[in-house]
């Protein structure tokens, strides 16, 4: 059975055609440093780290916490086991970081790997946090806004394997039990991978609760854990509201191998008794529709047909057998003008209206390899004309024939797409089956940020030369993904800055911003209008609006180690100082 394909719907009213370049601004911008008393608890990978994966997971590490839930206030962790926040109220009397929670003394002190401490605010009064050597926190916080020098309180705190960083975590309260969901990240040594790297990519799923014990004795347990596997480093992967699901993007697919130590074992969907004889639909077409006949097994009524039809998806099955053919169609069609019948009880024709007459069809189901394209005679005899120059003796020799092929090192690196085709899958919490997958193909990951704090981390990809911001809507019944801002041209843009770091934009989309390893950090605007008369030179036209480019240095030699952005300011924090950038007024 194909995997349950769909698109991602790009809002048309988001996008800007016109859109010409960005403006190099001079205006500086007030920046304002923090001096750390100790170093932040920097961990460099060891020689047998050495895996592009490691680098990823470990290396690119931010190791700055931005709180969605109180603007303008960020965590991170130093080298004495401090967890420190700074909340900045007025830029000009920052004061120093405050310490809200420290790690035992003898956390991290074991002979064994160490990763970085990780950190996850899980909701406005909870929190998780890993030490780095495989121990996990959950922490109770109280209201962060309203009391930023209470420390925290620790709730639970279990050593779950080997070490791991958090990279998402949510609370939900269900019949008056409170529920905390960890995601985990390892990247654990693969004796059966003998041809790759030797490691594998695991996401672990945890799920904390207090339903043990009653009233004020409830204490918090491991109650679920729920294992994947991959072979690369997840772009992004996020537990979505009240643990219904999980959202991973990567470049290789992951899939679920354990729930709770327990290999998972494979239930395939029991297949039609259908002839034994490939394919298992046969289909036709002209520039105005599509003719598929599926075959069904005997004995086969109409009120055993499941049929669903969208503008872009098409779902055929019988019963509660697996689907037929099931995912997302080559070309939108009109599901009001298409219809379906049943053809001597032996196969269901159904006739798909194009939405587009004229261009032709290659396949029916994108990725469906299991039907049979009938060609009509006049389509044969169209296409041997259209073929026939490539097997005629060249009477007029192009010119252009001796010329050589195009240079790929003539290319830029910002017209380069990873080899490898990324894919973006939702599954399931209680089946742990893929409900949805999209083909990233040449839409590159860009960056994820948190914009409501209620709903899942929002991501952007590039889409030709724009980067595109996507809020996952799990509960949302016409797209899973939406598309919420779009950001012109920064897909190019940032293609070509070779030491980019990480990238991140404001929650209100009012900016987007990329840090580099070291110092500069660039600032691209929305287009804002502007105060004087400009005419476009070549076009002689007026511009009502303009979108700047504005950059920044930082008064330091050290490595960029976090970057993160809210409305008005960037945080930017390096091993021994916190930069604020003031943005926005």
């Amino acid at each position: 059975m194909a995997l349950p394909n769909c698109s991602l719907k790009v809002n048309r009213e988001l996008l800007d055609p016109g859109f010409e370049s960005y403006r190099l601004s001079l205006d500086s911008i007030p920046a304002y440093n923090v001096e750390l008393d100790a170093a932040v608890a920097e961990v460099k990978l060891k020689d047998s780290q050495y895996t592009l994966d490691h680098v990823r997971a470990f290396g690119m590490y931010n190791y700055l916490h931005i709180d969605p839930w109180y603007e303008d206030s960020v965590y991170f962790v130093d080298s004495k086991g401090r967890v420190l926040n700074l909340t900045v109220t007025l830029d000009t009397a920052l004061g120093k970081p405050h310490e809200m929670f420290r790690f035992e003394s003898d956390s991290g002190s074991g002979e064994g790997e160490q990763l970085c401490a990780s950190l996850s605010l899980t909701s406005a009064t909870w929190a998780a946090l890993s030490d780095g050597t495989g121990k996990l926190t959950l922490l109770r916080t109280s209201k962060r806004g309203e009391s930023s020098h209470i420390k925290w309180e620790p709730m639970f705190s279990e050593r779950l394997g080997e070490p791991f960083i958090i990279i998402h975590s949510l609370a939900h309260v269900r019949s008056h039990v409170h529920t905390i969901e960890v995601l985990l990240l390892r990247v654990q040594k693969d004796p059966s991978d003998t041809k790759g790297s030797g490691f594998s990519i695991s996401l672990e799923w945890i799920t904390v609760d207090n339903s043990a014990g009653q009233d004020e004795d409830r204490k918090y347990g491991v109650r679920k854990r729920k294992m994947m596997k991959g072979k690369s480093v997840p772009h992004y992967a996020a537990v979505e509201p009240q643990g219904k699901g999980i959202v991973v993007a990567s470049e290789k697919p992951f899939a679920f191998t354990e729930v709770d130590g327990l290999p998972l074992e494979e239930t395939p969907a029991e297949d039609m008794e259908v002839e034994n004889s490939d394919p298992i639909y046969f289909w036709q077409q002209t520039e105005e529709d599509v003719t598929v006949n599926v075959r069904l097994p005997e004995g086969t009524t109409k009120d055993d047909i499941r049929f669903k039809l969208t503008v872009d998806c098409l779902r055929v099955g019988v019963g509660d057998y697996a689907p037929l053919l099931d995912g997302q169609l080559f070309a939108p069609v009109d599901p009001e003008a298409s219809i379906w019948t049943i053809k001597d009880d032996k196969s269901l024709e159904v006739c798909l209206q194009k939405r587009s007459e004229g261009p032709l069809w290659s396949e029916v189901v994108l990725g469906d390899r299991r039907g049979e394209y009938l060609m009509s005679d006049e389509q044969k005899s169209q296409l041997q004309q259209r073929l026939s120059y490539l097997t005629s003796e060249d009477l007029n020799p192009n010119p252009e024939k001796e010329k050589p092929p195009c240079n790929a090192q003539e290319l830029e690196d910002c017209d380069m797409f990873p080899e490898d085709s990324s894919t973006l899958m939702r599954f399931d919490g209680a089946t742990l089956k893929p409900t949805h997958v999209v083909s990233l193909g040449s839409h590159q990951f860009l960056f994820s940020v948190h914009i409501d704090p209620s709903e899942m981390p929002a991501f952007s990809l590039r889409h030709d030369v724009d980067a595109l911001l996507w809020q996952p809507r799990p509960n949302q019944d016409n797209g899973v993904w939406e598309h919420i801002s779009t950001f012109n041209a920064l897909g190019y843009v940032q293609a070509s800055k070779r030491d980019k770091k990480f990238a991140t934009c404001a929650p209100d989309f009012s900016y987007a911003a990329l840090c580099e390893c070291l110092r500069r950090v660039f600032i691209y605007r929305q287009p804002s209008p502007v105060d004087t008369v400009l005419f476009n030179r070549k076009q002689g036209r007026q511009v009502g609006q303009v979108a700047k480019q504005q950059v920044a240095n930082l008064d330091t030699n050290d490595p960029v180690l976090g970057f993160r952005a809210t409305n008005e300011r960037l945080f930017v924090l390096t091993a021994n100082n916190l930069f604020v950038l003031k943005v926005n007024n």
